[in-house]
């Protein structure tokens, strides 16, 4: 590990104006492009205190040996200039984007003396014209295969083209019109063009300039009793329009805009392009990155148009931009943007309308693109089995953690405080081994307390379970019958949408042979000890789950707790956490796992609460069940009402009989008087009704 103090340059060297700087590690490898409208300010960032330092920032400072500059003459000439040495050098602590598919475009050759029209992946080509991307290749098929009655171009390959041309016959296509058929000169070489560049100008979106030509020409045709060159003609207006149809009208006034979303965490984050052309979206595509580098949605926003636009020119760059968050140098952006279009670019973020809404639904496809990328990565088997080992390596541990068990604390200012175990077995979730705690033994917010008690009632269950099978010979000190009863009801309950998925026929006579397993197969509450237990915290949660799993004389399970704000790992007695790397997969899989402990536990946390406000007096009411609650509000119209109804009035009710009525105005007179409901948008006092307060 370098010391920056020993490559920081002296005081004045560094100019004071725009520029690029490059730092370089010991083996003179670029190790990290940027740019500054200061060099001297930016580059005296890097050499400050590095516990004030972001982690990731720390960690290149640290890795780099030396660091130089470029000066230029503007902003824009520092965007290109940073865009061409990221591309050059591919640096490791740069944001890099990657496509997270190959993207298909439809391709037109006009570098060909007969232009072919086909479908293309990878690095663009000169001279051809690009269209989409698309989502599928087939997509793209579609769209040719209706668009070849009108502009028939050829699609054939070079073979088949040459083959066409030695026997004097055309292909298929050709004998059904819709190729035109230039392999045995029905038409010449510039007619072949034409017609490929009406198609490019009609994929461009000039496609109402068109239509209204071939309408007029169907009229003329009509007019002079012309009537199969009409129908002909109806029939490619009909093609057409269905070509259009596959991409319904966003924007309504033509507009030509790409637009940006960006869905980021901690460590990756995913980008999403919707290509509108003449208020049509004509492609899309989408990038994923490891954020290497400490950067907000600003700076991602600004990487991802340099990529973008890096290599295009021309109509490829559109009149407008759109974006979740401006570049912090957004004018010289704009400016870079133009000189790549040849005329003004407009970069901004839609304030309201259809171009508000349309860059919320891009928005939501980058939101699912980074789970799908989540999801495929954790999937990974060779991923996992590192990710293991890494996390084993990292915590001292003798051997990987098949078995990680993470708790969470939730509460809503220390009301309705639950918990939540979450099991992963080698690095995949199991959710029908998740459970959930309420905290008993105190009242009010203490998520430390409230972790040491999780911790306890979870490991005694398990001793519990251990001395059932003869596995333990001594049983420890128990927790009294009423806290035993309680933990093991509340514990045991998970969501309905998380339960186990079905064991095939092996793995079930595996389990039918483990100990801690009912007869039929299925385990025990708590059974099994985890290798690791995770807790959702620093160094105060750490040590209370480690002073619980003491007083049970538990030795063998590691512990560690997984801090959000620096996505720290602290262990139990030690004054400094661990810190994995930001590209670690072993990091990556804790995170996992504490992220969904999080969601159970908060999830259990808004049910409890829900449930709370939704309760009314007649949840106390012995014997009444939904069916004959529902029954007494509809019957009354609201709660307020069947408050204030007699006994004998509350047995008008059908199946209401006289007990139930009495114990019906017993518990709302035992009831404490409920405070009105209060609209805060405008301070009225609403009445009180059956919606209100009971479902």
């Amino acid at each position: 590990m370098a010391d920056p103090s020993s490559y920081r340059p002296k005081p004045g060297q560094i100019p004071d104006s725009p520029g690029v700087y490059r730092f370089r590690d010991d083996h003179r490898r670029v190790i990290y492009v940027g740019k500054a409208k200061s060099l001297r300010q930016r580059l005296a960032n890097y050499f400050q205190d590095l516990a004030g330092l972001h982690p990731r920032t720390r960690s290149m400072v640290t890795t780099a040996a030396s660091v130089e500059w470029t000066v230029v003459s503007t902003e824009v000439e520092a965007l290109q200039l940073e865009y061409s040495w990221i591309k050059e050098y591919d640096p490791r602590f740069n944001v890099k984007y990657r496509d997270d598919k190959s993207y298909p475009f439809l391709a037109v050759t006009l570098n060909e003396e007969f232009p072919r029209v086909q479908v293309m992946r990878g690095a663009k080509k000169k001279g051809v014209r690009y269209f989409g991307p698309y989502g599928h290749a087939w997509a793209i098929r579609e769209t040719v295969d209706l668009m070849l009655r009108v502009f028939p171009v050829r699609t054939c390959s070079a073979g088949v083209f040459k083959n066409a041309a030695r026997t004097g016959r055309p292909c298929l296509l050709g004998y059904i019109g819709k190729c035109s058929a230039p392999c045995v000169g029905r038409v010449t070489p510039e007619e072949h063009r034409e017609l490929a560049e009406e198609f490019c100008d009609f994929m461009a979106g000039r496609t109402g300039t068109y239509i209204r030509r071939l309408e007029q020409r169907m009229t003329d045709a009509a007019e002079e009793m012309e009537y199969e060159k009409a129908a002909r003609l109806r029939d490619d207006i009909g093609a057409l329009r269905r070509a259009m149809e596959k991409n319904a009208v966003v924007l309504a006034d033509a507009t030509d805009a790409d637009l940006i979303a960006v869905a980021e965490d901690e460590l990756e984050a995913a980008v999403q392009i919707f290509h509108v052309r003449g208020g049509r979206v004509r492609g899309q595509r989408g990038w994923v990155t490891d954020k290497v580098e400490a950067v907000e949605t600003a700076g991602l926003v600004e990487h991802a148009l340099q990529q973008l636009y890096g290599e295009e020119s021309g109509d490829a760059v559109p009149k407008e931009v759109l974006v979740p968050a401006l570049p912090e140098d957004a004018e010289a952006v704009a400016q870079w943007l133009g000189e790549r279009r040849g005329a003004h670019v407009s970069l901004r973020i839609p304030q309201r309308g259809d171009k508000k809404d349309l860059m919320a639904t891009v928005g939501r496809n980058a939101q699912q693109s980074l789970v799908l990328h989540k999801t495929k990565r954790a999937s990974d088997l060779t991923t996992r089995s590192r990710a293991l080992e890494e996390i084993a390596e990292a915590l001292g541990l003798d051997s990987a953690p098949l078995r990680i068990e993470c708790f969470d604390i939730s509460h809503l200012q220390g009301d309705d405080v639950v918990a939540s175990m979450v099991v992963f077995e080698d690095g995949l979730a199991r959710k029908g081994e998740y459970r959930r705690f309420q905290i008993k033994t105190f009242e009010g917010q203490d998520d430390v307390r409230s972790m040491h008690e999780v911790i306890g009632r979870r490991f005694r269950r398990y001793l519990q379970e251990k001395e059932r099978t003869g596995e333990w010979p001594e049983q420890p000190e128990q927790p009294d019958q009423s806290e035993a009863s309680s933990a093991e009801s509340e514990a045991s309950s998970a969501e309905p949408e998380e339960s186990a998925a079905g064991a095939g026929p092996l793995e079930q006579l595996e389990r039918l042979e483990q100990p801690g397993r009912e007869d039929d197969g299925r385990p025990k509450r708590f059974a099994y000890p985890p290798q690791l237990v995770v807790v959702d915290g620093g160094q105060p949660q750490v040590a209370a789950a480690k002073r619980a799993l003491d007083e049970l004389g538990i030795d063998d399970v590691a512990v560690c707790g997984l801090a959000k704000r620096l996505e720290e790992v602290w262990l139990p007695d030690e004054s400094d956490p661990v810190v994995l790397p930001r590209s670690s997969e072993g990091l990556y899989l804790l995170q996992r796992v504490r992220d969904e402990a999080h969601r159970f536990a908060i999830t259990y946390q808004r049910a409890k609460r829900a449930k709370r406000v939704r309760s009314s007096p007649l949840d106390d009411v012995p014997g009444l069940g939904e069916s004959r609650k529902q029954s007494l509000i509809k019957h009354f119209g609201s709660v307020k009402k069947l408050r204030q109804a007699t006994i004998d009035q509350i047995c008008e009710v059908p199946g209401v009989g006289r007990k139930t009525a009495e114990s019906v105005v017993v518990a709302f007179a035992k009831a404490a008087p409920v405070a009105p409901a209060v609209n805060t948008a405008t301070g009225e006092i609403m009445e009180d009704d059956g919606g209100s307060t009971h479902d």
